[in-house]
Order: C-alpha cells, then sequence, then structure tokens
C-alpha cells in the first residue's frame, strides 16, 4: 500500500452512571446485580398518568463535574423527550436534554506524548435517564431487565480534539479519576457505570485535495482496551475503505458501528439518525432547573484538587517520578493518605515505596482501600523514619508494614519483637569486617588489582559481612567501614 498522508480525528461520547441512592425521576432504589425487575415502579416502567419528580443530588453530582471540566454552568436549563422506541426503553422516550445542557464549553487536560499537556475541549454535558437492559442469554428469545432504566447518567461530549487511540484512552482514564475523587460515580465499567462511543473518521491529504471519511460512531464500550483496540481498527478500516471505494463524508450518513470483542473488528450496525429523527420536545411533566449563584457557591465548595494536578505536584514537591505519583493519584483515599504520612515527617519517596510496593499490593489481596487496612498515617511515617535513619533495611521495612497492617502494632515494636533493628555500633561492626578480610585474601587482593573484578570483589565482601550478622548489619555503615580498611 503507499503511504497516505492522514489525520486522525476522534470526539469521544462518555457516560457516566451517577452513584445516587434512588433513580433520576422515581425514588426506587439503584443496586447492581439484583433479581431482574425488582427495582421498578410505576414511574420508570412508563406507566400511564404517572409524573417523575427531580433527583436534586443527581443535578448537584453533573454540575460539580461541569466545573471540574471547566465548562460554563447554565442557570436555566430543562428537561426534553428524546422520542424512540427499544423494548428497554418502556414509555417510548428517553428524558434527557437538548438544546440548553447543564453545562457546556469547558475542557479537559490530558498528558501528551511530549510530556506537555494537551487540552481537548468538552463540547456539552448533560442530564438525562438510562434505558434498561436486553438480555439474549436464555435461548432463542430476547428478555428485559427494567432495573437500569431512569438510571442518572451524565453524557459528556467532547470535541474531535483526539488524534489517536493513544490519546482517547488518556482521556477516558483521567475522567474515570475524576468522577471518582469527586465521589460522583463509582466508574466501575465492570458493572457499567462507564461507557464509551468514539467518534472516529480521517482528514486525507492527497495531490487532488483534502478528503474526510464518513464519521462512525463505535457504540457502547465498556473497557480502555476495547475502546482503544476499536479506534486502532477503524482507522485501518477507513483507510482502506477510501482507498478502495473513494467514499468520503459527504456521499454518506454517519453509521455505528458495534464492537466484537472475539474477532477484534467492528461491525455495522445501523445509519445513524439526526437530531431531527428524535423528535425532542420539551418535557412538560418537569420543570425547568434554575441554579442561583448561592446554590452553585455551595457546590463549588465540593470541589478538590483534581488528580492529574495532584500527579504534577507530587513530581514537583516530592522528587517522585511521573509513574510513581501516577499510582499514588490514582485514588484519592490512596493521595490522601500518602500526603497524610508526609505530614507526619515521613520522607516521601520512602512513603511512595512502602505504599506502593506494600500497602497497595495489601489492599488488593484484601479487596479493600489502604484507609481500611488499619495503618495509620502517624505509624506509617514513623517507618520511613526509621529506615530512612538506618535503624531497620528497606526490606524490613517492607516486612514490618505487613505485620502492621495484621496487628496494629507501632513500627519500633516490631521491630524489636521481630529482631530486625539494624546494627550500627561501628566498633562492633569493625571487628567483623576485620574478621572477613582476614578469611578473604584473596577477594581483598582482587580489589586492590582493580579492573572489573574491583567492583565484584567489594561487593561479595560487604555480601560477607551481611552474612555474618544475619542482615541485620547497617549497609552504609559497612560500607564506610569496609572502604576505609580496604583503602
Amino acid at each position: 500500500m503507499n503511504k497516505v498522508d492522514y489525520k486522525v480525528l476522534v470526539g469521544l461520547e462518555i457516560h457516566v452512571q451517577l452513584c445516587t441512592r434512588t433513580k433520576m425521576f422515581c425514588g426506587c432504589a439503584l443496586g447492581f446485580g439484583e433479581q431482574p425487575n425488582s427495582r421498578v415502579c410505576p414511574v420508570c416502567l412508563g406507566m400511564p398518568g404517572v409524573l417523575p419528580v427531580m433527583n436534586k443530588q443527581a443535578v448537584e453530582f453533573s454540575t460539580l463535574v461541569g466545573l471540574a471540566l471547566n465548562c460554563q454552568i447554565a442557570e436555566f436549563t430543562k428537561w426534553d423527550r428524546k422520542s424512540y422506541y427499544y423494548p428497554d426503553l418502556p414509555k417510548n422516550y428517553q428524558i434527557s436534554q437538548y438544546d440548553l445542557p447543564l453545562a457546556a464549553n469547558g475542557y479537559i487536560e490530558i498528558p501528551a506524548t511530549n510530556g506537555d499537556l494537551k487540552k481537548i475541549r468538552i463540547r456539552r454535558a448533560h442530564l438525562e435517564e438510562d434505558a434498561g437492559k436486553n438480555l439474549h442469554t436464555a435461548g432463542n428469545f430476547s428478555q428485559v431487565d427494567l432495573n437500569r432504566a431512569g438510571t442518572p447518567l451524565l453524557e459528556i461530549v467532547t470535541e474531535p480534539d483526539m488524534n489517536s487511540a493513544t490519546e482517547v484512552r488518556a482521556l477516558a482514564e483521567e475522567l474515570q479519576r475524576i468522577v471518582r475523587y469527586l465521589g460522583v460515580s463509582e466508574a466501575d465499567m465492570q458493572k457499567g457505570h462507564m461507557r464509551f462511543e468514539p467518534n472516529v473518521n480521517l482528514v486525507i491529504n492527497r495531490g487532488d485535495g483534502q478528503f474526510k471519511t464518513p464519521i462512525v460512531e463505535v457504540k457502547n464500550l465498556n473497557s480502555f482496551r476495547a475502546l482503544e483496540n476499536s479506534i486502532e481498527y477503524e482507522i485501518d478500516r477507513q483507510l482502506d475503505q477510501f482507498l478502495e471505494t473513494g467514499e468520503v463524508m459527504e456521499m454518506g450518513n454517519k453509521s455505528t458501528r458495534g464492537w466484537d470483542d472475539a474477532r477484534e473488528m467492528t461491525v455495522l450496525q445501523r445509519e445513524k439518525e439526526e437530531a431531527h429523527d428524535y423528535r425532542y420536545f420539551p418535557d412538560p411533566d418537569l420543570v425547568p432547573v434554575r441554579i442561583s449563584e448561592q446554590w452553585l457557591s455551595e457546590i463549588k465548595s465540593r470541589l478538590c484538587e483534581l488528580p492529574l494536578n495532584k500527579q504534577i505536584r507530587y513530581v514537583k514537591d516530592y522528587g517522585l517520578s511521573d509513574y510513581d505519583a501516577g499510582v499514588l493519584t490514582a485514588d484519592r483515599q490512596v493521595a490522601n493518605f500518602f500526603e497524610a504520612s508526609v505530614a507526619a515527617g515521613g520522607e516521601p519517596k520512602r512513603l511512595c515505596n512502602l505504599l506502593t510496593q506494600v500497602g497497595l499490593k495489601l489492599a488488593n489481596t484484601r479487596g479493600c482501600s489502604i484507609a481500611e487496612l488499619g495503618l495509620s498515617a502517624d505509624g506509617v511515617a514513623e517507618l520511613a523514619k526509621m529506615t530512612e535513619a538506618g535503624e531497620i533495611s528497606a526490606s524490613a521495612a517492607n516486612t514490618i508494614l505487613e505485620e502492621m497492617a495484621k496487628t496494629g502494632k507501632s513500627p519500633r515494636a516490631l521491630a524489636e519483637e521481630m529482631n530486625l533493628i539494624q546494627k550500627s555500633d561501628a566498633g562492633e561492626l569493625e571487628k567483623i569486617v576485620d574478621e572477613v578480610l582476614r578469611d578473604n585474601q584473596k577477594a581483598v587482593d582482587d580489589f586492590k588489582a582493580g579492573g572489573k573484578k574491583s567492583g565484584k570483589a567489594r561487593g561479595f565482601l560487604l555480601g560477607q559481612v551481611m552474612q555474618k550478622t544475619k542482615g541485620r548489619a547497617n549497609p552504609r555503615v559497612v560500607a564506610e567501614i569496609l572502604d576505609k580498611k580496604l583503602s
């Protein structure tokens, strides 16, 4: 295939399920994995004559996300009916927002490949209700579970500012971190709390002009892997199709495709409806929403430092690597625990190692958060200080942290109880170094001979001292004594 000059354009639609206690317009409790059709009522079943009542918390959660995404929050917005029929939407319309979204004209920043930040514009963020779920596993017929019908959804729509599958994934991951930090969604994709729909097309430059391929929307992706892979596939498919048929945007409507995970390919579903096909009109049963300055100020007060800003600060203030800072800031509870431990006097890099190498592993094994391990920030800070002071080794610190989570005892008590306090007495260690040098004359000669053998010989001698002290000697003190003796 001849090399073709093209640019990828991707906009993303993200549906975020909000973690309110009840549904958007009725009092049915939200829950995952409940018996089908056990969380329903006349309102979410669309029975004649019923009236919806707005969930105030859902509006506040959506406004909070809008503020975090640097959006303009509407002082006045309303509810619209989006008309279409599917078995999982028994009232034949979805309550959504059309021309007056709750939030609009914002942006989100993501890490770029060159190490800078890239700004992705947010077109709108509007609130709506979810549909139910069609099931196709019982036989040669379909079933409908309406437990999900009426669940509050925040739909976030970006401009087509992303130019690779990698950038789209970065945005999706960052948005997941943001909604979790704000406490507005669990964002568990296995439970359908976040679903992605990328809109993909190409701008192709040839000698005879510039051409745009028809936009394809890939529907209902619920993993970062599927999101990234489906976009990569679409890029290749659209390029091949253009080279074969010459089809461009002006020749066809927008289409939707599904992702076949088993075959790793997108599959045509239908041509996309335009807005007028949905016959939007204001919902006559719901009053408009007016957000006063006082109400908006109260919601603003709930904003916290966002994860990417926190990650950048950790690199700058604590000298952590970008990777380690990203691990610590992935979860707000972990970040809060880390900062509390730093405030208690722990050295940041040492704390980072303890929490990322041991704390998170323990939490994952137990299926809980770091905050639920029974550790205290003061205790972990003390453990870090003991390690920095050379009282215990780094490996001993890891062992002690595990025991702290099991027993709740202090690090010093455990270090003494487990006989892990390092020997730092120079006089005592000097005698052991003399013994090792006397018993390993060949290694001493190799060191003094210089060259490649010198470093290995020094490491061998240091290891012999550690072995004689059963690992309890302070390596720093031993190294100083050994270098002095060998010189």
